[in-house]
């Protein structure tokens, strides 16, 4: 029985941090090295980073990449291992993984689906390379093939499919199959989305059983370039079993997840099919010297991770998400207007969590590594949380924020801003030259207590040298339910991507898994801006509509595309018929009308792909028709008659 270590790696990478990106890549190798693995894979581009965007075009970024390649190279003593970067051939960019081992390059294997939907804009900058099709590549002065081709290593013959070539039905692996290839790696930036680990695990699960082959798949980690987060996910599997799968989510470095293979095993299986075919596809480049071989050893119950429910994922992904975003931009913590509200709670809940979570994992020493330029770590230096009150604000939402904020350990102000609306209002009623009433002046009365908050907690922010969180969910973007330059004040929206009703219920979860019993006086209110008298008993709600209505009706009209009409059909039951067609109407009006809003939202995190955010998901033009023959064709519906 020949024998092998496998191993996957995922690596917490920066668009063109050329040193750290280079020094993690090589810790990464020498404890692939320690583990005894004989291959090693590494994630997508982790060289120069995957979201380097329009830097892909300077030449400095492949020439810079082509130097760390060298350093692999020479760190690569007795194992083979994959490392991705982009190279140039002839005027055009190739998204690329070059194969190295024993400290020799043996060439490169260029990805020939690219990645062009929603978050992903491959194409904007790579050309995706022909089936089949095989060329050399100069480097150093030396030709190395270059393309759809496969390695071969003291008789172990290794494939590549780099992300999306897997994702799609005519697949590089259907080629390696006919090649007689035993492993294949598969280095990706999979941007994570919620329940995606159960399709990638089929993914890979089922091509290792279909292809009689072991797969080796590792993603990316943290939030490596400010909007995407990459779970870090590794999976290892042979011929149809799933023998090993990490724990995602990590704040460390890199991780590291390895598998013992036996090779002939699924070489028997594919001899039975159709024999020994070698090359029939595409070349296979054979390298000089032997993989270290090992004893098989069964994986262990515990190489399999748990999965996690939605509740957890949201946890997971926003807690590194955060403290990635924090450190990587040298934030010195976190500031968050508390309102005492479910939006404010969870962002001020995250925040507070992700300093003691990443603490936790990393351990005190680590932690301060990676937060070399704070002085001080604590949770009440890293979150200030304030509570900033008018004569609308009910005690019961001071009382919600205060004790919040003393659970979670975090610094607390209250302060008033009616003295600074006062005098904004009278500025304004004398230039009108008449007094303002919430009959005739609802909305700007509400939009400039909203405004009034900005100026001081984004001092705050400045002073400290902080992030302003601003706490907005997906299902006020939609509807352009926030006021611009004020409750949207802020360089991070970390709940832009959820919506309403999941926060909600994410809120109920927290006070119980999180042990946060202070989360029990957000959960008994009512959503609400409180930005009306306290006498009109103001609620999100009756303002728009029921949010899990509200997120049906975006489900049908943004991201499956229905008209107004088709939308209330769909949706028909609900609630009775008139009602409903007011909530279409109402949901699409609003849509159309603040598209200039989502424009102007601070970056948020993509969590589903459902994501509305106009920079990486969801375009709309901010100057449209505005659906007026959609709606009026929904009025003509005559409800009584069907």
């Amino acid at each position: 029985m020949q024998a092998i270590i496998l191993a996957g790696s995922c690596l917490n990478q920066t668009p063109l941090d050329w040193k750290g990106n280079l020094e993690r890549i090589l810790k990464t190798v020498e404890a692939a090295k320690a583990a005894k693995a004989a291959v090693l894979c590494l994630p997508e581009l982790c060289l120069s980073g995957y979201g380097c965007e329009d830097a892909f075009f300077s030449d400095s970024t492949v020439e810079r990449s082509l130097t760390g390649l060298e350093k692999v190279i020479a760190a690569s003593k007795g194992l083979a291992l994959s490392v991705g970067l982009p190279l140039q051939y002839e005027n055009c960019l190739y998204n690329c993984a070059a194969m190295v081992f024993d400290r020799k390059l043996l060439g490169f294997y260029a990805k020939n689906e690219l990645a062009g939907d929603g978050i992903h804009y491959e194409p904007r900058w790579f050309k995706p390379w022909p089936d089949g099709e095989l060329v050399e590549y100069d480097f150093k002065g030396k030709a190395y093939p270059f393309g759809d081709t496969a390695f071969e290593i003291g008789g172990v013959r290794i494939g590549f499919e780099i992300c999306e070539d897997a994702w799609n039905g005519v697949r590089p692996a259907q080629r390696h199959y006919l090649n007689n290839v035993d492993v294949i790696l598969n280095p990706s930036a999979s941007h994570f989305s919620f329940g995606k680990t159960k399709l990638r695990r089929g993914l890979v699960v089922e091509a290792s059983r279909s292809y009689a082959c072991a797969y080796v798949y590792s993603n990316l980690l943290g939030v490596e370039a400010g909007r995407i987060i990459y779970d870090g996910e590794i999976i290892i599997a042979q011929a149809g079993k799933l023998l090993a799968q990490n724990q995602r989510f990590s704040f460390q470095d890199f991780q590291i997840l390895t598998a013992t293979v036996d090779l002939d095993g699924p070489r028997r299986a594919r001899k039975k099919l159709f024999g020994f075919r070698p090359n029939v596809v595409a070349e296979v480049e054979v390298a000089e010297g032997r993989l270290s071989e090992t004893r098989f050893v069964p994986p262990a119950p515990d190489a399999i991770a748990p999965d996690m429910d939605k509740n957890e994922e949201i946890y997971r992904s926003l807690t590194l998400a955060m403290f990635d975003y924090m450190r990587k931009s040298y934030s010195r913590g976190f500031v968050v207007s508390l309102s005492g509200g479910a939006d404010s709670s969870a962002c001020a809940v995250l925040a507070a969590r992700a300093i003691v979570e990443a603490e936790k994992e990393l351990g005190a020493e680590e932690f301060a590594r990676k937060t070399a330029y704070l002085q001080d770590r604590s949770v009440s230096a890293l979150l200030t949380c304030v509570y900033q009150a008018t004569q609308n604000s009910s005690a019961a939402t001071e009382e919600s924020a205060r004790e919040l904020a003393r659970e979670l350990g975090a610094a607390f102000h209250r302060w008033s801003i009616d003295e600074l609306l006062e005098d904004y209002v009278q500025k304004a009623e004398a230039a009108i030259g008449r007094k303002t009433s919430w009959e005739s002046d609802d909305i700007a009365l509400q939009n400039i207590q909203a405004r009034v908050r900005a100026p001081g907690v984004w001092m705050l922010a400045n002073v400290f040298g902080a992030l302003l969180i601003t706490t907005g969910n997906r299902s006020e973007a939609a509807v352009g339910y926030a006021t611009m330059d004020g409750d949207t004040a802020g360089g991070l929206a970390p709940l832009g991507g959820l919506d309403k009703a999941a926060l909600l219920d994410w809120l109920r979860w927290a006070e119980k898994q999180l042990d946060l019993p202070g989360l029990r006086f957000v959960n008994k209110l009512r959503p609400s801006a409180e930005l009306r008298p306290l006498e009109h008993d103001q609620t999100d709600e009756d303002d728009l509509m029921p949010y899990p209505i509200l997120d049906a009706i975006e489900r049908c009209a943004i991201h499956e595309y229905k008209s107004p009409l088709d939308t209330f059909l769909t949706l028909r039951g609900v609630v009775e018929d008139e009602r409903l067609k007011g909530y279409v109407r109402k949901f699409f009006g609003l849509w159309a009308r603040n598209q200039w809003k989502r424009e102007r939202y601070a970056p948020s995190f993509h969590l589903d792909d459902a994501n509305l955010d106009p920079r990486t998901w969801c375009r709309f033009p901010i100057l449209s028709g505005g659906f007026v023959e959609e709606l009026a064709e929904l009025e003509r519906f005559d409800v009584k008659s069907r």
